[in-house]
């Protein structure tokens, strides 16, 4: 085969720093347009970012080449420094979650994504988390989950 096909959708959730209410309203569609570059400049594609004051949602599909650890550093690292523009206090939570899903859930994923603050009317970002984690049947420990 002469070239190389890839498609490869990851849904990304990572939140603030000790979950801290620092993604205003007024800032909101900055943050994902900011980042919605960054994920492009790696040759990757943002389908769609949305969350609440203290977490994103992020649907990427990750370029052919592209590493998905090293994609969420850059697009932590670079709106971090952003966010900071705004608020001196901002910092990203170290860690962060990536599920894999399939284009049939992408529809689904979408939805989720897009219904986040509705959402947390009645979850708390923990809640869901864990919620996720036990959906695609991540191991983990809750002492190194939070920070």
């Amino acid at each position: 085969m002469p070239q190389s096909l890839v498609k490869i959708l990851v849904h990304v959730v990572f939140s603030t720093k000790n979950r801290d209410e620092l993604i205003h309203p007024e800032i909101e569609d900055s943050l994902y347009g900011y980042i919605h570059g960054i994920v492009e400049n790696q040759s990757s594609r943002l389908f769609l970012g949305n969350g609440t004051t203290n977490h994103v949602h992020l649907l990427l599909s990750l370029g052919k080449t592209v590493d998905v650890s090293n994609l969420i550093g850059h697009i932590k690292r670079d709106s971090s420094v952003w966010m900071k523009k705004h608020d001196r206090s901002f910092y990203w939570q170290e860690g962060y979650g990536a599920f894999s899903i399939g284009e049939s859930q992408v529809p689904r994923v979408m939805a989720y994504i897009e219904d986040q603050k509705e959402h947390h009317n009645e979850y708390d970002f923990k809640d869901e988390f864990r919620s996720l984690l036990e959906k695609y049947r991540v191991e983990y420990d809750e002492r190194y989950v939070w920070d």
